[in-house]
């Protein structure tokens, strides 16, 4: 059956009242869940949520947390997350960041002691309405082996990043610094497929096709598979991004970085608290005049997407188009959930007293 955004956002937000949540935290959690869903990241949404509520349960979310500017200039802040939803606590970070590029030009926040935070483009395309452009990274669970080891010691480590256009829409770019993220392992193991050569290797540092490698010792791999194919600049890449996120906040980074599921412990070594994320917003007229700026930006867009094609593609296509057409047409019409997910949110409607349809 087809879901709506509606649906899944009240059911999630009731789901995270019943954690202890505030309303408004619970609702701004579920908007940031569900907007995995809309804009067709299956793999962050819904499909997370009980992960949610079992690091709730095993104590390492707090649904009250008190989010602090715990250090700051005119330009910077270091956000304390009180071990909060990351659907909470990086959004409201991100504000932090807006209002100082509001009154300055830019903002930049460090983020620590804080849980998954849905995906990084929610974030970043927070500074549109405002004619900026929004970056959003944030570092995760160890399951990525740098290139040439079979230690895992980075997490996917998404980058985002939000610039407004004018007359098109704006560019959006969201993308993981590992060939694929762990939840798209996740959607393969439901659907009992196999994972493509690149994605992961087992514990030995071979290749390998089991989406369920991960269990079993093995690691993700970097952005590019291998070093004949560039997997230093993937695993450079997720390097930036655990530093920035998490060296620079406070947050436990590398192997310390704490697991997204509940059954694994916590590093018995802490270098930090919980989670780290970086967000930054940049005034476009702190640059250049705003209007003049999106004029060009329009302009170069439509030279991409004029742009000659190669065999077998239709058109260019300029990153976030495929995501803000997948919500438009999810928005109008719906979507199916994985049978799995399906069976997975009913459990937590039961338990929890929510109904799901």
């Amino acid at each position: 059956m087809l879901f709506t955004y509606t649906q899944l956002r009240d059911f999630s937000a009731n789901i995270f009242l019943q954690m202890g949540c505030s309303p408004e935290d619970a609702l701004l959690a579920a908007e940031t869940l569900v907007s995995a869903d809309i804009r067709g990241v299956d793999s962050h949404g819904v499909a997370r949520l009980s992960g949610y509520v079992r690091l709730w349960e095993a104590g390492r979310i707090n649904p009250t947390p008190n989010i602090q500017v715990v250090h700051e200039t005119p330009s910077t802040a270091v956000v304390d997350g009180d071990a909060g939803l990351g659907l909470v606590v990086a959004p409201k970070a991100m504000e932090v960041a807006l209002k100082k590029a509001e009154q300055v030009g830019t903002g930049w926040v460090a983020v620590r002691n804080s849980n998954h935070f849905g995906i990084a483009g929610h974030h970043a395309m927070m500074a549109l309405p405002k004619d900026m452009i929004g970056i959003a990274m944030t570092n995760a669970s160890p399951l990525v082996a740098p290139t040439g080891s079979i230690e895992r010691l980075l997490g996917t480590n998404p980058i985002a990043i939000a610039i407004p256009a004018g007359k098109q829409p704006p560019f959006v770019a969201d993308f993981a610094t590992t060939t694929a993220a762990n939840g798209k392992l996740e959607i393969l193991q439901r659907k009992n497929a196999e994972a493509p050569l690149g994605w992961v290797q087992d514990a030995k540092g071979n290749p390998s096709t089991k989406p369920n490698e991960l269990k079993q010792g093995g690691a993700l791999l970097p952005l590019g598979s291998d070093l004949a194919h560039g997997s230093h600049k993937g695993y450079g890449l997720g390097a930036m991004v655990d530093i920035l996120s998490a060296v620079l906040s406070g947050a436990g980074y590398a192997a310390w970085a704490p697991p997204f599921v509940h059954f694994l412990p916590l590093p018995a070594d802490p270098v930090g608290k919980g989670l780290g994320h970086f967000l930054g917003a940049m005034r476009v007229d702190a640059f250049r005049p705003a209007d003049e700026f999106k004029a060009h930006m329009d302009n170069w867009i439509q030279r991409f997407r004029n742009a000659k094609t190669a065999e077998g593609y239709e058109k260019v296509l300029i990153h976030g188009d495929i995501e803000r057409e997948m919500e438009i047409t999810r928005k109008q019409e719906g979507w199916e959930l994985l049978p799995p997910v399906v069976a997975d949110l009913q459990q937590l409607g039961e338990k929890f007293g929510v109904k799901l349809l």
